[in-house]
Protein backbone atom coordinates (compact mmCIF):
# COMPACT_ATOMS: atom_id res chain seq x y z
CA UNK A 1 0.00 0.00 0.00
CA UNK A 2 1.55 3.27 -0.89
CA UNK A 3 0.28 7.31 -0.58
CA UNK A 4 0.89 10.20 -2.31
CA UNK A 5 0.43 14.01 -0.86
CA UNK A 6 0.02 17.37 -2.57
CA UNK A 7 -1.34 19.46 0.45
CA UNK A 8 -2.75 22.77 -0.09
CA UNK A 9 -3.44 24.67 3.10
CA UNK A 10 -7.18 24.05 2.95
CA UNK A 11 -6.38 20.42 1.56
CA UNK A 12 -8.01 21.61 -1.98
CA UNK A 13 -6.11 19.35 -4.59
CA UNK A 14 -4.39 16.83 -2.22
CA UNK A 15 -4.17 13.08 -3.47
CA UNK A 16 -4.28 9.43 -2.62
CA UNK A 17 -3.38 6.69 -4.21
CA UNK A 18 -3.99 3.36 -2.29
CA UNK A 19 -3.57 -0.17 -3.40
CA UNK A 20 -4.57 -3.99 -2.31
CA UNK A 21 -4.42 -7.21 -3.15
CA UNK A 22 -7.89 -10.00 -2.23
CA UNK A 23 -7.73 -13.23 -2.21
CA UNK A 24 -10.91 -12.81 -3.96
CA UNK A 25 -12.07 -13.01 -7.67
CA UNK A 26 -12.83 -9.57 -9.51
CA UNK A 27 -16.60 -10.20 -10.00
CA UNK A 28 -16.36 -10.78 -6.17
CA UNK A 29 -15.17 -7.55 -5.13
CA UNK A 30 -16.81 -5.52 -7.78
CA UNK A 31 -19.93 -6.67 -6.39
CA UNK A 32 -18.67 -5.47 -2.67
CA UNK A 33 -18.14 -2.44 -4.30
CA UNK A 34 -21.61 -1.91 -5.50
CA UNK A 35 -24.31 -3.84 -3.94
CA UNK A 36 -25.59 -2.17 -0.59
CA UNK A 37 -25.44 -5.46 1.14
CA UNK A 38 -22.12 -5.71 0.85
CA UNK A 39 -20.68 -2.55 1.44
CA UNK A 40 -22.98 -2.17 4.84
CA UNK A 41 -20.50 -4.86 6.37
CA UNK A 42 -17.28 -3.20 5.65
CA UNK A 43 -17.80 0.13 4.91
CA UNK A 44 -15.84 2.44 7.54
CA UNK A 45 -13.19 1.98 10.32
CA UNK A 46 -13.00 -0.62 12.94
CA UNK A 47 -15.96 -0.46 14.91
CA UNK A 48 -18.04 1.75 12.73
CA UNK A 49 -21.38 0.22 11.17
CA UNK A 50 -23.58 1.53 8.19
CA UNK A 51 -27.42 1.86 9.33
CA UNK A 52 -28.10 3.46 6.17
CA UNK A 53 -26.44 2.39 3.28
CA UNK A 54 -27.83 3.42 -0.14
CA UNK A 55 -25.66 2.96 -2.99
CA UNK A 56 -27.43 3.13 -6.08
CA UNK A 57 -24.78 1.85 -8.74
CA UNK A 58 -25.23 3.42 -11.95
CA UNK A 59 -24.24 6.83 -13.41
CA UNK A 60 -25.46 9.51 -11.54
CA UNK A 61 -27.27 7.10 -8.98
CA UNK A 62 -27.21 8.72 -5.29
CA UNK A 63 -24.82 7.33 -2.64
CA UNK A 64 -25.99 7.90 1.37
CA UNK A 65 -24.47 6.13 4.03
CA UNK A 66 -24.67 6.45 7.81
CA UNK A 67 -21.67 5.61 9.56
CA UNK A 68 -22.34 5.02 13.39
CA UNK A 69 -18.99 4.53 15.29
CA UNK A 70 -19.33 2.61 18.91
CA UNK A 71 -20.08 5.61 21.17
CA UNK A 72 -23.02 5.80 18.89
CA UNK A 73 -21.83 9.45 16.95
CA UNK A 74 -23.10 9.12 13.36
CA UNK A 75 -21.55 10.39 10.25
CA UNK A 76 -23.55 10.82 7.38
CA UNK A 77 -21.84 11.16 4.12
CA UNK A 78 -23.42 11.84 0.77
CA UNK A 79 -22.54 10.89 -3.44
CA UNK A 80 -22.67 9.98 -6.40
CA UNK A 81 -21.72 7.57 -9.20
CA UNK A 82 -20.03 8.98 -12.25
CA UNK A 83 -18.31 6.05 -14.17
CA UNK A 84 -19.43 2.75 -13.93
CA UNK A 85 -17.29 0.09 -15.79
CA UNK A 86 -18.02 -3.65 -14.66
CA UNK A 87 -16.05 -5.33 -13.23
CA UNK A 88 -13.11 -3.07 -13.54
CA UNK A 89 -13.56 0.54 -12.98
CA UNK A 90 -15.67 2.08 -11.12
CA UNK A 91 -15.69 6.45 -10.12
CA UNK A 92 -17.77 8.13 -7.29
CA UNK A 93 -17.93 11.43 -5.49
CA UNK A 94 -18.74 11.40 -1.80
CA UNK A 95 -18.11 13.46 1.24
CA UNK A 96 -18.68 13.82 4.76
CA UNK A 97 -22.13 16.05 5.92
CA UNK A 98 -22.53 18.63 8.59
CA UNK A 99 -25.45 18.95 11.42
CA UNK A 100 -27.50 21.35 8.28
CA UNK A 101 -26.89 18.01 5.28
CA UNK A 102 -24.23 20.45 3.47
CA UNK A 103 -20.88 18.99 2.26
CA UNK A 104 -17.98 19.53 4.12
CA UNK A 105 -15.89 18.30 1.56
CA UNK A 106 -15.91 16.21 -1.81
CA UNK A 107 -13.32 13.97 -2.58
CA UNK A 108 -13.28 11.97 -6.09
CA UNK A 109 -12.10 8.52 -6.44
CA UNK A 110 -11.09 6.40 -9.16
CA UNK A 111 -11.35 2.82 -8.11
CA UNK A 112 -9.57 0.01 -10.45
CA UNK A 113 -9.64 -3.26 -9.97
CA UNK A 114 -7.35 -5.81 -12.30
CA UNK A 115 -7.61 -9.63 -11.93
CA UNK A 116 -5.66 -12.45 -12.35
CA UNK A 117 -5.57 -16.48 -11.35
CA UNK A 118 -8.83 -15.57 -8.90
CA UNK A 119 -6.89 -12.98 -6.92
CA UNK A 120 -8.06 -9.17 -7.49
CA UNK A 121 -5.72 -6.18 -7.23
CA UNK A 122 -7.42 -2.80 -6.09
CA UNK A 123 -6.18 0.67 -6.69
CA UNK A 124 -7.83 3.88 -5.02
CA UNK A 125 -6.80 7.33 -6.77
CA UNK A 126 -8.46 10.02 -4.62
CA UNK A 127 -8.43 13.40 -4.83
CA UNK A 128 -9.91 16.35 -3.00
CA UNK A 129 -12.01 18.90 -5.24
CA UNK A 130 -13.70 20.81 -2.46
CA UNK A 131 -13.23 21.94 1.52
CA UNK A 132 -14.18 23.75 3.96
CA UNK A 133 -12.50 25.44 7.09
CA UNK A 134 -14.46 22.29 9.17
CA UNK A 135 -12.95 19.50 6.55
CA UNK A 136 -9.27 19.03 7.98
CA UNK A 137 -9.98 16.54 10.78
CA UNK A 138 -11.69 14.10 8.07
CA UNK A 139 -8.99 14.28 5.37
CA UNK A 140 -6.32 13.76 8.22
CA UNK A 141 -8.14 10.59 8.95
CA UNK A 142 -8.96 9.16 5.48
CA UNK A 143 -5.80 7.19 4.96
CA UNK A 144 -5.87 5.29 7.99
CA UNK A 145 -9.56 4.85 7.98
CA UNK A 146 -10.13 3.88 4.22
CA UNK A 147 -7.21 1.20 5.13
CA UNK A 148 -9.26 -0.14 8.17
CA UNK A 149 -11.90 0.01 5.86
CA UNK A 150 -10.42 -2.05 3.25
CA UNK A 151 -9.12 -3.96 5.78
CA UNK A 152 -12.82 -5.18 6.85
CA UNK A 153 -13.34 -5.60 3.34
CA UNK A 154 -10.98 -8.05 3.30
CA UNK A 155 -12.34 -10.05 6.19
CA UNK A 156 -15.80 -10.04 4.61
CA UNK A 157 -14.11 -11.60 1.28
CA UNK A 158 -12.41 -14.08 3.34
CA UNK A 159 -16.35 -15.34 4.87
CA UNK A 160 -16.94 -16.78 0.55
CA UNK A 161 -16.95 -20.20 0.86
CA UNK A 162 -15.23 -22.18 -2.07
CA UNK A 163 -17.11 -21.58 -5.24
CA UNK A 164 -18.41 -24.52 -7.33
CA UNK A 165 -16.79 -24.91 -10.14
CA UNK A 166 -17.19 -27.31 -13.16
CA UNK A 167 -15.34 -27.56 -16.53
CA UNK A 168 -16.52 -29.53 -19.35
CA UNK A 169 -14.93 -30.11 -23.04
CA UNK A 170 -17.54 -29.52 -25.83
CA UNK A 171 -16.41 -30.82 -29.57
CA UNK A 172 -17.71 -27.56 -30.69
CA UNK A 173 -16.43 -24.14 -31.19
CA UNK A 174 -16.22 -21.20 -29.51
CA UNK A 175 -19.41 -19.52 -31.34
CA UNK A 176 -21.79 -22.21 -31.09
CA UNK A 177 -20.98 -22.59 -27.31
CA UNK A 178 -21.62 -19.44 -27.14
CA UNK A 179 -25.03 -19.27 -29.17
CA UNK A 180 -26.29 -22.38 -27.49
CA UNK A 181 -25.72 -20.16 -23.73
CA UNK A 182 -27.18 -16.92 -25.18
CA UNK A 183 -29.60 -17.78 -27.72
CA UNK A 184 -32.99 -17.86 -26.13
CA UNK A 185 -34.45 -20.94 -28.51
CA UNK A 186 -31.34 -22.96 -28.20
CA UNK A 187 -31.39 -22.49 -24.16
CA UNK A 188 -34.69 -23.56 -23.68
CA UNK A 189 -33.38 -27.21 -25.61
CA UNK A 190 -30.65 -27.75 -22.33
CA UNK A 191 -31.19 -25.07 -20.02
CA UNK A 192 -34.67 -23.29 -19.04
CA UNK A 193 -37.37 -21.85 -20.76
CA UNK A 194 -37.42 -18.17 -20.47
CA UNK A 195 -39.53 -15.62 -21.26
CA UNK A 196 -36.72 -13.27 -23.09
CA UNK A 197 -32.82 -13.20 -22.75
CA UNK A 198 -30.64 -11.08 -24.60
CA UNK A 199 -26.25 -11.08 -23.64
CA UNK A 200 -26.43 -7.12 -22.64
CA UNK A 201 -25.09 -6.21 -19.48
CA UNK A 202 -27.92 -4.81 -17.06
CA UNK A 203 -30.32 -6.98 -18.95
CA UNK A 204 -32.91 -8.81 -16.33
CA UNK A 205 -34.67 -11.83 -16.77
CA UNK A 206 -36.21 -14.50 -14.45
CA UNK A 207 -37.54 -18.01 -14.92
CA UNK A 208 -39.20 -20.69 -12.72
CA UNK A 209 -38.07 -24.21 -11.29
CA UNK A 210 -40.19 -26.42 -9.70
CA UNK A 211 -38.42 -28.88 -6.82
CA UNK A 212 -39.89 -31.63 -4.98
CA UNK A 213 -43.21 -29.63 -5.12
CA UNK A 214 -41.95 -25.87 -4.31
CA UNK A 215 -41.54 -23.26 -7.11
CA UNK A 216 -38.48 -21.52 -6.74
CA UNK A 217 -38.65 -17.74 -8.66
CA UNK A 218 -35.06 -16.68 -10.02
CA UNK A 219 -34.09 -13.34 -10.49
CA UNK A 220 -31.28 -12.41 -12.56
CA UNK A 221 -29.08 -9.97 -14.07
CA UNK A 222 -26.26 -9.79 -16.32
CA UNK A 223 -23.47 -8.26 -15.20
CA UNK A 224 -20.73 -9.06 -17.74
CA UNK A 225 -20.63 -10.10 -21.55
CA UNK A 226 -17.57 -10.74 -23.77
CA UNK A 227 -19.18 -12.30 -26.62
CA UNK A 228 -17.33 -16.02 -27.39
CA UNK A 229 -15.60 -15.69 -24.09
CA UNK A 230 -17.22 -14.64 -20.81
CA UNK A 231 -21.08 -14.63 -19.68
CA UNK A 232 -21.58 -13.12 -15.86
CA UNK A 233 -25.49 -13.22 -14.23
CA UNK A 234 -26.51 -12.88 -10.81
CA UNK A 235 -28.63 -15.74 -9.71
CA UNK A 236 -30.70 -15.13 -6.44
CA UNK A 237 -34.57 -16.70 -5.54
CA UNK A 238 -37.68 -14.11 -5.18
CA UNK A 239 -38.70 -14.18 -1.05
CA UNK A 240 -35.19 -15.47 0.10
CA UNK A 241 -32.63 -13.79 1.56
CA UNK A 242 -28.95 -13.96 -0.31
CA UNK A 243 -27.61 -13.45 -3.72
CA UNK A 244 -24.97 -15.08 -5.81
CA UNK A 245 -22.59 -14.90 -9.43
CA UNK A 246 -23.09 -17.22 -11.93
CA UNK A 247 -20.54 -16.95 -14.70
CA UNK A 248 -19.76 -18.73 -18.20
CA UNK A 249 -15.92 -18.76 -19.14
CA UNK A 250 -15.29 -20.57 -23.10
CA UNK A 251 -11.86 -21.24 -23.47
CA UNK A 252 -11.19 -22.09 -28.06
CA UNK A 253 -8.91 -25.39 -27.88
CA UNK A 254 -8.70 -26.09 -31.10
CA UNK A 255 -11.34 -27.13 -33.02
CA UNK A 256 -12.98 -27.81 -29.74
CA UNK A 257 -14.08 -25.47 -26.20
CA UNK A 258 -13.51 -25.83 -23.17
CA UNK A 259 -16.29 -24.67 -20.52
CA UNK A 260 -15.38 -23.12 -17.13
CA UNK A 261 -18.56 -22.52 -14.70
CA UNK A 262 -18.55 -20.94 -11.82
CA UNK A 263 -21.02 -20.08 -8.96
CA UNK A 264 -20.34 -17.78 -6.65
CA UNK A 265 -22.16 -17.20 -3.25
CA UNK A 266 -23.76 -20.61 -2.14
CA UNK A 267 -23.21 -19.81 1.15
CA UNK A 268 -25.18 -16.30 1.14
CA UNK A 269 -28.49 -18.18 0.58
CA UNK A 270 -30.76 -19.40 4.05
CA UNK A 271 -29.11 -22.91 5.30
CA UNK A 272 -32.07 -24.86 3.60
CA UNK A 273 -32.35 -28.29 2.10
CA UNK A 274 -33.43 -27.24 -0.97
CA UNK A 275 -30.11 -24.34 -1.12
CA UNK A 276 -27.83 -27.14 -0.21
CA UNK A 277 -24.40 -27.02 -1.87
CA UNK A 278 -25.09 -30.65 -3.46
CA UNK A 279 -28.13 -29.83 -5.13
CA UNK A 280 -26.08 -27.07 -6.89
CA UNK A 281 -23.61 -29.38 -7.53
CA UNK A 282 -26.09 -31.70 -8.72
CA UNK A 283 -28.05 -29.68 -10.81
CA UNK A 284 -25.08 -27.83 -12.77
CA UNK A 285 -23.56 -31.38 -13.72
CA UNK A 286 -26.91 -32.49 -15.15
CA UNK A 287 -27.54 -29.34 -17.22
CA UNK A 288 -23.60 -28.80 -18.35
CA UNK A 289 -22.20 -32.24 -18.50
CA UNK A 290 -25.40 -34.16 -19.49
CA UNK A 291 -28.21 -31.70 -21.02
CA UNK A 292 -25.88 -28.94 -22.51
CA UNK A 293 -23.08 -31.50 -24.21
CA UNK A 294 -26.19 -33.70 -25.56
CA UNK A 295 -27.50 -30.38 -27.13
CA UNK A 296 -24.35 -29.72 -28.63
CA UNK A 297 -23.77 -33.24 -30.45
CA UNK A 298 -27.26 -33.26 -31.52
CA UNK A 299 -26.97 -29.59 -32.90
CA UNK A 300 -23.78 -29.91 -34.79
CA UNK A 301 -25.17 -33.60 -36.56
CA UNK A 302 -25.55 -32.28 -40.43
Amino acid sequence: MSSKNNLATDGFGREFLITREFDAPRELVWRAWTEPQHLAQWWGPHGFTNPVCDWEARPGGKIYDVMRAANGMEFPMHGEFRELVAPERLVLACGALDEQGRLLFEMVHTVTLAGQDGKTKLTIRSRVTMTTPSAGKYLGGYEAGMTQSLEKLAAHLAQKSVPFVIERTFDASATQVWQAITDREMMKEWYFELAEFKPETGFEFDFTVEHKGMKYCHRCKVTEVMPQKRLAYTWRYDGHAGDSLVIFDLFAEGEKTRLKLTHLGLESFPPLPCFARGNFAEGWTQLIGTSLNDFLKTSAQP
